[in-house]
């Protein structure tokens, strides 16, 4: 069984016992959160389609850990006029344990 779910303006695959890393979320480490904007659920080959969210259906995640990603370069230049840039910034993220999907 697995779900899509939109989680933080983004849209997730999401089975039973899968951890993944989202944008970061508002919660302590060890709490419970529902999401129910669910778009899609497969139950064993039974697809439920939402327009725009299916009715009925959640998905229960726990807050494993708040971390920092891997460190992104941005490197700007203009050949030839002496122009150049580096910056850099680390994305925070949250990363979550899927629980349950009760469709």
């Amino acid at each position: 069984m697995y779900a899509i779910v939109e989680i933080a303006g983004q849209q997730f695959k999401v089975e039973k016992g899968r951890t993944l890393y989202t944008n970061r979320l508002e919660g302590d480490v060890n709490a419970a959160l529902v999401f129910d904007k669910v778009l899609l659920v497969d139950n064993g080959g039974a697809v439920s389609v939402g327009t725009p969210t299916v009715s009925g259906a959640s998905v229960k995640v726990t807050i494993l850990e708040h971390l920092k990603g891997e460190k992104v370069i941005i490197f700007k230049k203009k050949r030839r006029k002496g122009y150049v840039k580096k910056n850099g910034h680390r994305q925070y993220l949250t990363k979550i344990q899927i629980d349950e999907i009760a469709a």
